[in-house]
């Protein structure tokens, strides 16, 4: 099959920080036992990956990073990529635990950006997922902070109409924001905008949003969790308009439906491992709608095989 390759994908440099921090632990210099605060990276096969390893990943949606750190009575906390607000990191403090940071700088830079206007007295809307980790760490840097995720928010906030500031999670969609904040605009004309969409959101939404029209649909290869993946796919909809499928890995390809397109593109979101996102390729690329032969989706990767660094020692 025509298999058309959109680049940039794949890992950022934030998470391939936070991977590479974690794989290259030196456990005997390290406080035991080690525990993760949220996923790593939102991406399930990566947590199942680093689950052989000696470490403990605390995850729980109907918790805050702050409510799981609870349930460390000591040892190592990894901050994930995500990254955490103050009250969390204080905390990790005053429990005494050993604190390994993997915030993407990304990330921080946006928590400054908050935390700057919040002390000058600005009310500032934070554009996000409400449950994602980056709009809960930005919600607990101040109360003057007000999470939104569409226009309608927007509309029912009740702030002070004088300073006003705008900014957003690092993985939203470059379009909902930019809708988003020309509403934002209208209702405060003094509103001050900044725009935090990473590098890496941005240029791979971008490509997305340009891809060439004659393809029939659009794979985005990425955890289900994953906002950046979802909005890629959202993109591929909504902008390029070519339908798009988020997939896991080539085990979420529906094939009777595959037989009915003749060309299709793929891309992945910033947390989906390179070696998912080659095996999905491989396999549209080599794929006949007439040789069942060429049909069986089964992945070849497993939790021991999908990241290269060996298990860390105990």
């Amino acid at each position: 099959m025509k298999t058309i390759r959109i680049t940039p994908r794949g890992y950022c440099h934030g998470v391939v920080n936070a991977i590479n921090t974690i794989t290259n632990l030196d456990t005997l210099s390290t406080k035991k036992p080690i525990y993760i605060l949220g996923m790593v990276i939102h991406n399930k096969k990566v947590v199942d990956s680093l689950s052989q390893m000696d470490l403990i990943s605390l995850h729980d949606e109907s918790k805050t990073r702050f409510e799981l750190l609870d349930e460390i009575d000591s040892g190592t906390v990894i901050f994930t990529a995500h990254g955490v607000s103050p009250k969390v990191y204080n905390k990790a403090i005053e429990k005494g635990l050993t604190i390994i940071d993997t915030t993407c700088d990304d990330v921080v830079k946006s928590q400054d950006t908050i935390t700057e206007y919040a002390n000058k007295g600005y009310e500032v809307i934070f554009i996000g997922n409400s449950a994602h980790p980056e709009s809960e760490a930005a919600i607990e840097i101040s109360d003057k902070v007000h999470v939104i995720e569409s226009v309608d928010d927007l509309l029912s906030l009740a702030i002070d109409y004088n300073k006003v500031a705008l900014t957003n999670q690092t993985t939203m969609s470059i379009f909902d924001v930019f809708y988003i904040s020309e509403e934002a605009k209208k209702r405060y004309p003094n509103i001050i905008i900044i725009d935090e969409i990473c590098n890496a959101t941005r240029i791979r939404q971008e490509a997305v949003a340009i891809q060439d029209k004659d393809v029939d649909h659009c794979f985005i290869v990425g955890d289900k969790l994953s906002n950046n993946s979802r909005k890629l796919s959202e993109v591929s909809i909504k902008i390029a308009k070519i339908d798009s499928t988020l997939i896991e890995s080539i085990e979420d390809i529906d094939i009777n439906k595959l037989k009915e397109y003749t060309s299709v593109s793929v891309t992945s979101g910033a947390s989906t491992p390179t070696k998912i996102t080659k095996e999905v390729i491989s396999f549209l690329e080599q794929f006949d709608k007439d040789n069942p032969s060429t049909h069986i989706n089964k992945s070849s990767l497993t939790k021991h095989n999908l990241l290269s660094k060996k298990p860390l020692p105990n």
